[in-house]
């Protein structure tokens, strides 16, 4: 008798400035999935934050150019229910109803991956895959990210937080982390809204431009130092991949070169470092997953200067897994196949769940 496929529910999209790369992101897992032991049930979430059960034959609209993908909205519109155990309700055919084992969210950025989700799905009680609600929401804020690094004594760069209503001097954030400096909205991801300030006809755009997408921005001090970034796999005991190192055309590795332009950066994998310093960055991506309390999966990004010195910039709880990610490509340099890391996941998402399942919830 052949083993029932586990059906899986993989979120795509979101209300979020990372939408797209969401989409790119989902139509790799779903073509890489072992569609023998999983049944992929697609959910695409539009911009406005309405969950669409997606046709796994044409769920995407111009789906072979990154910067005119689109989610194909001709779709039933559903919601997960909470208490449930992962029942999925067609809001536009109430009789139409599905059970789903496991959530692979693909989401990016606010609403996806910054805990919210995750309370949601921990109210269906559902397994999901990736870091938990607080692991979420750490991770994706950088001004606590950086604070709990700060405490746990890992190296970071110099920071400074502003809120939409404080009064933000040019003059005193160059005393404080010199020219030139970075300013980036707290809450997201993918490099949107960054800018590199050189001088003060910088400033102004580079501000408004974060706050565009945040109430809370960061403004950091510049690195002068190779991209390196170390991929994380694990629950209780994670392990670290092959460090890979990322070296941009640009003044910076901007969204652009990430997820649309191919020929925008070059990519080392792995990356050619001494065995001291690959350990050293392995050892403190490791810890970084487990200061921030993250679980599943994440990306952890450093700066490597000059001098040796090792810097942790910040890491991503769910990183990119387009077909020029880095994340699956360092899993793939240390022998994990893209199909065999979605296993992984999924595998250590159910692990989890069946862990929590067994604490006590009464005395």
């Amino acid at each position: 008798m052949a083993k029932k496929k586990i059906n899986v529910a993989i979120l795509f999209g979101g209300k979020s400035a990372e939408h797209e790369v969401s989409l790119q992101s989902a139509k790799n897992v779903i073509d890489a999935i072992d569609k023998g032991k999983y049944n992929p049930i697609l959910i695409g979430i539009d911009k406005k934050g309405k969950w669409l059960l997606n046709n796994n034959s044409h769920f995407l609209l111009n789906s072979e150019n990154p910067k005119l993908i689109k989610l194909n909205k001709s779709s039933d519109s559903v919601a997960i229910i909470p208490q449930s155990e992962g029942e999925i309700a067609n809001l536009s055919n109430p009789q139409d109803r599905q059970k789903i084992d496991v959530v692979f969210p693909i989401l990016h950025g606010p609403f996806g991956e910054d805990g919210t989700i995750q309370g949601l799905l921990k109210l269906a009680n559902v397994p999901f895959v990736g870091a938990g609600v607080l692991g979420s929401a750490v991770g994706m804020d950088k001004d606590v990210m950086k604070r709990l690094l700060r405490e746990a004594k890992i190296p970071i760069a110099k920071f400074l937080v502003f809120k939409d209503c404080d009064t933000i001097n040019f003059e005193e954030v160059v005393s404080e982390l010199g020219l030139p400096f970075f300013v980036k909205p707290a809450n997201l991801g993918s490099s949107v809204g960054i800018s590199k300030v050189k001088d003060k006809r910088d400033f102004k755009n580079a501000v408004s431009e974060a706050f565009g997408y945040d109430r809370k921005i960061l403004i950091e001090e510049y690195i002068k130092g190779r991209e390196i970034e170390c991929a994380v796999l694990g629950n209780d005991k994670p392990t670290a991949s092959v460090p890979g190192e990322v070296i941009a055309n640009g003044e910076f590795y901007s969204y652009e070169v990430k997820y649309i332009d191919e020929n925008g950066a070059i990519i080392e994998i792995p990356a050619r470092l001494d065995e001291k310093t690959k350990k050293k960055i392995q050892e403190l991506a490791v810890q970084t997953f487990k200061t921030l309390s993250c679980e599943g999966l994440g990306r952890v990004d450093f700066f490597l200067k000059e001098d040796g010195h090792v810097i942790v910039n910040e890491i991503n709880t769910l990183p990119g897994f387009t077909s020029i990610s880095m994340y699956p490509k360092l899993w793939e340099a240390s022998g994990v196949s893209y199909k065999d890391l979605i296993d992984k996941l999924i595998q250590l998402a159910i692990e989890r769940f069946e862990k929590e399942r067994k604490l006590k919830t009464s005395r």
